[in-house]
């Protein structure tokens, strides 16, 4: 009688990839074929009778879901001592075939009831035990024993009512997949015969002899390819592991990605996807007829390893293993690793399909350049060095862009590296033999940002041209619209940094400033210039400085002009030189409350950016006095007195000069 509290042990069982409703079919099985072996039987049979629901009247013609199972073998049977190591918790009575004295007890997990019924022989006669699997402290329960007068040996084991699960799988076929996938290493050992295994519906309508599955003229669904797999070793010194790694195609499989499995006293217990080391594997792969009797067939490929490493550390209920799932440490008190396992694992798998992995690989490469050429040429000095082969096969546009962005920094990182080494170098040859090498690859990062800031501008200038032209209801877009791409409004150089207004669309040296006001009234006084920058004639920032020009902007929508009416009150021109006038006045401060500093040398510069029509031309060569520009596209006067240079400009001019400035930096970079 055993005293364990079986429903602690069954409970305790943790559900995972590796720990499914199919595991405690897949223990049967495997006792079942144990129990052959020892019987030395060379017609051995295990049969798997699949039982089903109560058929609904009014679902007569849909498949019947599975509750349970019958697993039928011709092997010892249950004799006194299978019978005692039963009804023992972890019993070493199989463990030099790998067991752990603890599998019948997944079989509670996920089925309410375990009756078994085996016939065995104690001296020259033959015995009948039935008994069945308890749930409180005895395991063994409901034992009866009775002479038989059958003529063989062998056990019925049956597991019925499901618990707290539903088995999902309803077609015959479909089951049989799956045992046999979780099973191939016994159904591919070459060392020992396997047992004719069939799986069967209760009434015998309908069977699949798994062992077709692999090789005959039944199903025929699974095949191996010998020059791919092998073996591989890893850990160092007197750690060393080798494993061995077989390769199979799988036709018309059940799921669309290839796996890698990790196998355990010739029973799967771990599969995770391939594309996670090999992102080509993440699609199935097409194999063409060859011959009149086939057909094309799709298949994925499933890597089994198997190992004496993996048989000591597979986990009691065999889910998993208890050694690290990755890499964290070199020491090798860690062990080694399941992601190290299976990276050497999908390197070999590659040669069982190398051709199809060269082709998606050269995809992927040339849809990279693809994206790089027609979204993203700044990235080109990027192409020659970058290592894609971790990015994703079917990669989509921000994951390009995030895997060349990391590359970018990696790269910008080791350059930096590399100058602050040199740098510190107290060696003289050092700085001779280096330097070249550095500054090239400071070139190649500066280049690298400068497409890119190039290629903004070519979207800025695309989205200016747009807005200048009329809308679906015939109109222009307001000053606002012409102005925010410009400048923001209501913003100054505090809030808005030179990377993010496009000033540089009127004049290039308004990259530059120390300050900038857009739309909002400067300190001390109401009113407010569109635009109002102290601008520098260097490329760096200066201080506020008197002799340092100052410059106004106004801007007027597409198409209008009323204000060249002579009752007009916002006549653009007048309105630049009264800020001038407040300006030398005194009258404003910047936001940090300094003065702004002018005196009577200080240039101004004023610039009325509008449409030039027939009327606002007449305005101002009649009424302004201003001289056409050589373009005539813009008119200009020198006001002496006030010290002032204005311009007034079309959009277009400020469209085609913005073009002509950049249009040689667009043609390197075929935009």
């Amino acid at each position: 009688m055993s005293n364990v509290n079986i429903q602690r042990a069954v409970d305790h069982i943790p559900a995972g990839s590796g720990v499914n409703v199919y595991t405690p079919i897949v223990e049967l099985i495997v006792n079942a074929i144990q129990s052959i072996e020892c019987n030395d039987n060379d017609s051995g049979l295990v049969q798997i009778v699949v039982h089903r629901e109560q058929q609904d009247d009014l679902l007569e013609h849909s498949t019947p879901a599975v509750c349970g199972f019958t697993v039928i073998d011709n092997g010892v049977g249950f004799d006194t001592e299978n019978r005692n190591s039963f009804d023992t918790l972890y019993s070493d009575h199989k463990i030099t075939q790998g067991g752990k004295g603890f599998g019948r007890f997944t079989c509670l997990k996920y089925f309410q009831t375990f009756n078994v019924k085996s016939v065995y022989k104690e001296g020259e006669k033959l015995f009948c035990r039935r008994f069945e699997m308890g749930r409180h402290k005895d395991i063994v329960t409901n034992e009866t024993i009775e002479p038989s007068d059958q003529q063989y040996t062998g056990s019925e084991i049956t597991i019925s009512t499901l618990r707290n699960c539903k088995f999902t799988d309803k077609q015959l076929s479909t089951i049989a997949r799956v045992i046999v996938e979780r099973l191939l290493p016994y159904f591919f050992d070459k060392k020992r015969q396997l047992p004719k295994v069939v799986l069967r519906e209760n009434d015998e309508s309908k069977l699949f002899i798994l062992n077709n599955y692999l090789e005959g003229p039944g199903e025929n669904l699974i095949s191996e390819v010998m020059s791919a797999g092998g073996q591989f070793t890893l850990g160092q010194g007197d750690f060393r592991q080798v494993f061995t790694a077989r390769v199979f195609k799988f036709y018309s499989p059940r799921e669309k990605t290839s796996k890698v499995s990790l196998v355990a006293h010739r029973r799967e217990v771990t599969a995770n996807s391939l594309h996670n080391y090999i992102p080509e594997f993440i699609d199935e792969f097409y194999e063409k007829a060859v011959g009149k009797e086939k057909t094309d067939r799709n298949f994925i490929i499933k890597v089994y390893v198997s190992g004496e490493y993996l048989d000591q550390h597979v986990s009691l209920e065999r889910g998993g293993f208890d050694f690290q799932k990755e890499k964290k440490d070199s020491d090798l008190d860690f062990g080694i690793a399941q992601s190290e396992i299976e990276v050497s694992a999908a390197e070999l798998a590659i040669s069982a399909v190398s051709n199809d992995v060269q082709v998606r690989r050269e995809r992927k490469t040339q849809r990279i350049k693809n994206y790089v050429e027609e979204q993203a040429p700044w990235h080109r000095s990027l192409m020659g060095k970058i290592d894609v082969t971790d990015l994703a096969y079917n990669a989509t546009d921000e994951q390009i862009e995030g895997k060349l962005q990391s590359e970018k920094y990696r790269l910008e990182v080791k350059t930096r590296g590399a100058v602050k080494h040199l740098l510190e170098s107290e060696k003289t040859e050092d700085l001779k033999h280096k330097t070249s090498e550095i500054v090239q690859m400071v070139s190649d990062t500066s280049k690298n940002d400068l497409a890119h800031y190039i290629s903004m501008r070519r979207s800025v200038i695309d989205i200016f041209e747009k807005s200048l032209q009329t809308g679906d209801d015939g109109k222009y877009s307001s000053e606002g619209v012409v102005h925010d791409i410009i400048f923001p409004r209501k913003g100054d150089s505090d809030q808005t940094p030179f990377e993010e207004h496009n000033l540089w669309l009127i004049d290039e040296r308004l990259n530059f400033t120390e300050y900038l006001s857009s739309d909002i009234p400067l300190e001390g006084k109401s009113g407010r210039p569109d635009i109002l920058a102290f601008d520098h004639r260097m490329v760096f920032r200066g201080e506020n400085e008197a002799s340092n020009p100052v410059t106004i902007f106004e801007f007027k929508r597409p198409q209008r002009d009323d204000f060249a009416n002579p009752s007009s009150k916002e006549d653009p021109v007048q309105q630049i030189i009264r800020y001038v006038r407040k300006l030398r006045d005194g009258e404003f401060t910047t936001p940090q409350g300094r003065e702004i500093q002018i005196n009577t040398n200080t240039p101004f510069y004023g610039y009325v950016i509008c449409d030039l029509n027939k009327k606002v031309k007449t305005w101002l060569e009649e009424e302004k006095d201003f001289k056409p520009l050589p373009d005539r596209q813009g008119y200009f006067r020198w006001h002496d007195s006030l010290n002032l240079y204005t311009e007034v400009v079309s959009w277009d001019k400020v469209l085609k000069d913005a073009m002509m400035r950049n249009r040689v930096f667009f043609h390197h970079l075929k935009i």
